[in-house]
């Protein structure tokens, strides 16, 4: 965790997201210099249930200040996924016999980001007005689904609104290894330089 994100409070950080969340520079995507406006929210692993509280509440300022929140959550829209294709019973049978290996092969075709998941996440990005997209659920998909790989295919359909990924990890930024989705602190192999750490950026 950056040293500027940890040692904030819960509420500091719920404080800074709903300044820079609902300010016209966020909103407008300015001093973005022409790069997509994806955004991390990072957060240390141990406090997931209070994130997922935070989150909750900061929809819900946000819709006192009339902004629309589209919340995705991607273990939810995987599992739904699943079931539209009529194979979630099927996974859920298989899971006690099989080894992992195997199921995060057969999990990571059928929830492949280009070919399912971020597809699924254009249909509800077209069905429904929303000025910021809000994405939970990276730690419940993983190692199924890698969060580099989402935002690398993302790019393509969620230029026009910002786009808010809660983080359990780090994201960091190093002139020697570029930019790092680091999940749970420990996994450093995700790179992805387009977005921004909101708690980095000015209301």
């Amino acid at each position: 965790m950056n040293a500027d994100t940890s040692t904030k409070t819960l509420q500091e950080r719920f404080d800074h997201l709903v300044s820079v969340i609902s300010g016209e520079r966020f909103l407008k995507k300015e001093g973005l210099g022409n790069e997509i406006p994806f955004f991390i929210c990072p957060f240390r692993p141990e406090e997931a249930v209070e994130m997922a509280g935070l989150q909750r509440q900061l929809v819900h300022r946000l819709e006192q200040a009339d902004l629309l929140v589209l919340e995705i959550d991607l273990y939810d829209l995987s599992v739904e996924i699943l079931k539209e294709r009529g194979i979630w019973k099927q996974i859920l049978a298989m899971e006690p016999t099989v080894e992992k290996d195997q199921l995060r092969e057969l999990l990571q075709g059928v929830l492949d980001p280009e070919s399912h998941l971020v597809p699924a996440i254009a249909r509800r990005l077209e069905a429904k007005s929303f000025d910021v997209l809000f994405l939970s659920g990276v730690g419940e998909v993983f190692p199924c689904i890698r969060s580099h790989n989402v935002l690398n295919n993302l790019q393509r359909v969620a230029k026009t609104r910002p786009t808010l990924m809660f983080f359990p990890g780090e994201y960091t930024h190093s002139l020697e290894s570029g930019a790092s989705l680091d999940l749970f602190g420990r996994l450093h192999d995700d790179k992805y330089y387009r977005a921004f750490n909101i708690f980095h950026c000015e209301p």
